[in-house]
């Protein structure tokens, strides 16, 4: 077999699901060809290799490169004033209401160029790599207006060329009214179905769609009206379903047969039962959770009970989950939403990958799938959801090309 990269010295966590603990595979090797995973097993049925290069790992743990399915990494400036205003009482209804919130980013995001929000949008991503992530969603959102919505999705774009990740966009224009819409909020959705999204379908900056439903953001209606028109665009769904209260969104993911519910703290079972019969994956986002200081935890036992997929993101964002790390968002999931560290790595590769439709390319370690990758300075793979703050990142391979850290090049026996 010819090859360009042999992966060995190393334990593979593939999340292959339906075997051992994590997909385990100790002592393995990986064989990577043309940027997808050629052969992966233990390395004692490792069959003869001619690589051009072998990377030894010293007893490292491989996982897929980590999915980040849900972020609003794109914005300019910050609201780190909301924090402590919400650390003073105000609710996070309360300074909506006021002029605060989404509508606070969309003015600072109008004003930025194009370059800012990249630079600005570069230093979070840092922070995502560093703990392992090989693929970001990012949304629009705070534009909310023709040139401004756009903007975002160019940058967005231009980070997926750029910034050594993979990157899926969401158009996201029902996020907020505009502050010049609001005596008029339904000319406002006429603009973001009718003109906004073809615009950036048109211009090819679109991978899926998202609304935000909920009483202080846009109904059901308003939301089926940019749903029907996403399908005549043929685009993918996702939504922002149930997060502050009960408002149905679970249900009408499920009824277009959306790739994603996220936050969903606040769905029924009956909107749980739907996303299971149209395969719907829920998106957790414990950030979020933690900065609104929510006590609504979602329903993970109706989703296990149901097999609802789960999949974990960061939904980093200026205002309510100001998280730029992966690994930390893994914590997070396992200590708020009791999670086992076994579904929160599988919420960050296999489900996430669901939740962006790409479950055939990426998010398990199996052959025929693109060889995104991360090894990490870890004994076992529950650490990745144990530690907060620490760094266990030692490399990443993104189409199998080594990101970042130098590989160790085998000229001696194997570590084992």
């Amino acid at each position: 077999m010819k090859a360009d990269r042999l992966l060995i010295d190393c334990h593979a966590a593939t999340m292959v699901p339906g075997g051992t603990a994590y997909g385990a595979i100790r002592d393995a090797a990986v064989v990577i060809t043309n940027g997808c995973i050629a052969w992966i097993g233990p390395r004692a049925d490792l069959p003869s290799v001619e690589a051009v290069e072998t990377e030894r790992l010293g007893g490292r743990w491989l996982t897929p490169g980590l999915i980040d399915c849900h972020t609003h990494l794109v914005f300019g400036g910050d609201r780190s004033g909301e924090f402590e205003q919400r650390l003073g009482g105000a609710t996070y209804e309360d300074i909506a209401r006021a002029g605060g919130g989404i509508v606070a980013s969309v003015k600072a995001t109008r004003a930025a160029s194009e370059d800012e929000l990249y630079a600005s949008a570069m230093d979070r991503l840092q922070g995502l790599k560093a703990t392992g992530v090989t693929t970001v969603e990012i949304k629009s959102g705070y534009g909310l207006d023709q040139d401004s919505e756009l903007k975002m999705l160019r940058v967005a774009r231009r980070i997926g060329r750029e910034g050594g990740v993979r990157v899926r966009t969401t158009y996201l224009g029902l996020h907020a009214v505009p502050p010049e819409h609001r005596a008029n909020r339904a000319a406002y959705v006429d603009l973001a179905v009718d003109h906004i999204l073809p615009a950036a379908q048109a211009e090819g900056l679109v991978d899926a769609v998202d609304a935000y439903c909920e009483p202080i953001a846009f109904s059901i209606e308003e939301v089926a009206r940019l749903f029907d028109k996403a399908r005549t665009l043929g685009l993918p769904l996702k939504l922002h379903a149930d997060q502050l209260s009960n408002g149905g969104g679970a249900a009408l993911a499920a009824r277009y047969g959306a790739v994603s519910a996220d936050h969903i703290e606040h769905a029924t079972e009956d909107g749980i039962k739907a996303m299971a019969r149209a395969g719907v994956t829920a998106v957790l986002l414990p950030g979020a959770f933690l900065m609104l200081r929510e006590t609504q935890v979602p329903p993970v036992g109706l989703l296990r009970a149901h097999g609802v997929r789960m999949a974990v993101a960061t939904d980093c964002n200026p205002g309510t989950s100001p998280v730029a790390s992966m690994t930390d968002a893994l914590n997070l999931a396992c200590v708020q939403f009791r999670l086992t560290p076994e579904e929160a790595l599988a919420g960050a590769t296999r489900e996430a990958a669901w939740a962006l439709g790409l479950q055939d390319q990426i998010g398990t370690l199996a052959v025929g799938k693109v060889a995104d990758l991360a090894a990490w300075d870890v004994q076992r793979p529950a650490e990745l959801a144990y530690w907060l703050g620490k760094p266990m990142l030692h490399g990443r391979w993104r189409d199998g090309v080594r990101t970042s850290a130098d590989p160790a090049r085998i000229d001696g026996p194997p570590d084992f």
